[in-house]
């Protein structure tokens, strides 16, 4: 894999200097792994900055960053993985279940920072929450878990609706849990659930022309960093479809999804960058518990809900914690 450079902005001028360039003048060296692209993850990675400067530590002052994305392509990610414990980085910032996996292969020595939106115990990243052992800990921000509640939340939006979709990433480690637990509460509310999987932008389409095709009456879109990268596009399917649909992230919504309902990603990444902060400045992954973020939110956009000729229940609009109009 060919040497990246860094590019550190100070004000209004852009500097480039290679890695190898900020270790011989004895900064240390984050790796930070995205499963997105670098335009899809931008106010993320921003918002790990900002943890980051807030813990001591400020890119191209006393810090280097050393960014690799995976452009939606979850086998990149043990290459990239790989590659930065060759480098010899100093901490490795995981921001997502794959990511955090492939880190964990990649290297048991080298401290590992994760933010992720499931169990880091149940996919296997950390033996406990309190003190967790080896190189691993983070924040978590259990939207898998909250999953059954989207369901519900979609079930109360469309009361008269017995058969809704499902979309899925089956290349993500939390699909299996997240499968097992809608399925329950599919059951407890007495509807059909139709299960449709996308791992690239093809298989999105083909997997929203198959809900078409079966005339599914409105879809719940699992958690997964390949959506995430891609609201934008799920907002545009949903519309063209004419589906009611809800997700986990506010982007969905302010790019024109009917409703969304979870953690926030932002916070979670700020929260990432400050416990990175405190890996650099001589903390043990062992001693820092990990982290979760119990705050969730529900969003509704009443444009889009109008243009599908969605009414939306007063109880929705009472639990909204923001709405758009």
């Amino acid at each position: 894999m060919r040497r990246r450079n860094l590019l550190v902005t100070l004000g209004s001028v852009a500097i480039l200097r290679p890695l190898s360039g900020w270790a011989q003048a004895g900064l240390p060296v984050v790796g930070y792994i995205n499963a997105a692209s670098p335009e899809d993850a931008a106010d993320l990675a921003s918002a790990f900055r900002q943890g980051l400067s807030e813990a001591g530590y400020v890119e191209g002052r006393n810090v280097a960053i050393d960014y690799r994305w995976g452009e939606g392509q979850y086998d990149r990610l043990p290459i990239l993985a790989a590659d930065l414990v060759r480098a010899r980085v100093a901490v490795i910032a995981a921001t997502s279940t794959p990511v955090a996996l492939a880190a964990k292969e990649a290297t048991g020595t080298i401290p590992i920072v994760f933010t992720i939106g499931g169990d880091p115990v149940k996919v296997g990243l950390v033996s406990r929450l309190n003190r967790p052992d080896g190189n691993l800990t983070g924040v978590t921000r259990y939207n898998v878990e909250l999953a059954p509640k989207r369901l519900e939340l979609l079930h109360d939006l469309m009361p008269g609706v017995k058969d809704i979709g499902l979309l899925v990433n089956p290349g993500n480690p939390n699909t299996e849990t997240l499968l097992k637990s809608v399925y329950e509460a599919a059951q407890m509310l007495g509807v059909e659930l139709h299960v449709v999987t996308a791992e690239n932008d093809n298989q999105l389409d083909n997997a929203f022309t198959t809900l078409n095709s079966r005339r599914i009456g409105a879809v719940a879109i699992g958690n997964d960093p390949f959506f995430n990268s891609r609201s934008g596009r799920l907002a545009e399917l949903v519309l063209r479809h004419s589906l009611p649909a809800i997700y986990q992230y506010r982007r969905f919504v302010e790019a024109g999804g009917p409703m969304s309902y979870g953690a926030s990603n932002t916070d979670s990444h700020h929260r990432l960058g400050v416990y990175v902060g405190r890996i650099l400045a001589g903390a043990k992954p062992g001693d820092l518990p990990v982290e979760e973020s119990t705050k969730v939110d529900l969003l509704l956009n009443l444009k889009t809900a109008k243009i599908l000729s969605l009414p939306v229940p007063p109880a929705i609009l009472v639990r909204a914690d923001e709405v758009i109009e």
